[in-house]
């Protein structure tokens, strides 16, 4: 210990045990790039590495947008930078990709990584701004020769509890994609009514016992109690759903999955309203055939069926309205292989679209 204060050199903590308990320790997990064979035997068993992001449908993305040299594009949700990467590799340093994020913690830390890689300004530019305001982005750039929207949330935010994110570790119930905007989910919680709770559950998630539980809620802040972190939440979902005489009736492994696809649900229904992610998307989906080049393609990857839904009506409605010349007829699906090498896949949606080459102006933006 004396030559290393001596050295000014600093021993790395070690993990207190075999594994860690709290995230702060997990220092690889912080730096996944320094720690490759880690990283790759995690990945190898069908797990996401914490802190790391694996991007799905690449291949697939790839194929629809089929980038070329020279070309514009713009990546609407710039998350780990899997997708903008294999963006950049396509444009062989010519031409410009423009990357979107409203988080300020990941973004950072992405654009370092991308700048690292030897992506300056004059082809690749990141812009901390909501997609739904592509519209000012192309003002400001020119209209787009393809444009990617990945609508999942980043596997860096589900994996640190400082987000709220994740139903299954200890932290603040805050689920916001920005945390320096908006109110947390717990604000927001405690502003709505027994009606609103039970809507929003019901809506954002499909959620069967939106009823018991949005009664739950409000009679949890009646008795002064607070619903401040993502263990109280879910604590209160299960007390709730345990007491079901429907619940009580299934097997014992039945009721730990209905226990968690509704603490699933219920996160991703607040996630989803705190956020405002419908009506995020339905602004994308509207100014998106004007800020595209003629010919250009679009395609858009979500993970919920009311997201899908938005799209799928979007697109067959605007190429009747002839600003789309083709649209995907039929959702393109992760293969059996990547969902088996990363599960996050498993939901994944895929729908494209390609603008008219003499398509009318589009509704929602002018040139």
């Amino acid at each position: 210990m004396a030559e290393e204060r001596k050295s000014g050199h600093r021993r790395r903590v070690h993990y207190a045990g075999r594994y860690p308990r709290r995230f702060e320790e997990k220092y690889k997990e912080h730096a996944p790039e320094k720690y490759a064979d880690t990283v790759e035997h995690i990945i190898d068993k069908g797990s996401t590495p914490a802190g790391m992001h694996i991007s799905i449908c690449v291949d697939e993305i790839l194929s629809i947008l089929a980038v070329q040299p020279g070309e514009r594009g713009l990546d609407c949700t710039l998350g780990y930078g899997g997708h903008s990467r294999r963006l950049l590799e396509r444009l062989a340093g010519q031409g410009h990709l423009t990357s979107l994020d409203i988080d300020p913690i990941e973004s950072v830390k992405t654009e370092a990584r991308l700048r690292a890689l030897g992506y300056g300004e004059d082809i690749f530019s990141v812009r901390r701004i909501n997609f739904a305001e592509i519209d000012r982005v192309a003002e400001e750039q020119g209209r787009f020769d393809f444009v990617l929207a990945d609508l999942g949330v980043s596997s860096m935010q589900i994996d640190d509890p400082a987000r709220g994110f994740s139903y299954k570790v200890e932290g603040p119930l805050d689920l916001r994609m920005n945390p320096e905007r908006g109110m947390s989910a717990a604000e927001r919680l405690r502003e709505l009514s027994r009606e609103e709770i039970e809507g929003m559950l019901r809506e954002n998630a499909d959620e069967p016992y939106a009823h018991e539980l949005a009664a739950a809620i409000t009679r949890c802040f009646r008795a002064g109690k607070c619903l401040d972190t993502t263990s109280a939440l879910r604590e209160l979902i299960e007390q709730t759903l345990g007491a079901l005489k429907s619940v009580q009736a299934l097997s014992a492994a039945e009721r730990k999955e209905e226990l968690k696809k509704s603490c699933q649900r219920s996160f991703q229904a607040l996630r989803i309203d705190i956020n405002h992610e419908y009506e995020v998307l339905e602004q994308l989906l509207t100014k998106l055939p004007g800020v595209l080049n003629p010919g250009g393609r679009v395609a858009i990857l979500s993970f919920h069926s009311g997201e899908d839904r938005l799209v799928k009506r979007s697109f067959k409605e605007l190429r009747r309205a002839g600003i789309y010349a083709e649209i995907a007829e039929e959702l393109t699906r992760p293969s059996a292989e990547e969902c088996v090498r990363n599960p996050r896949a498993r939901s994944a949606k895929l729908r494209w679209a390609v603008r008219g080459a003499c398509a009318q102006e589009a509704p929602g933006w002018s040139s």
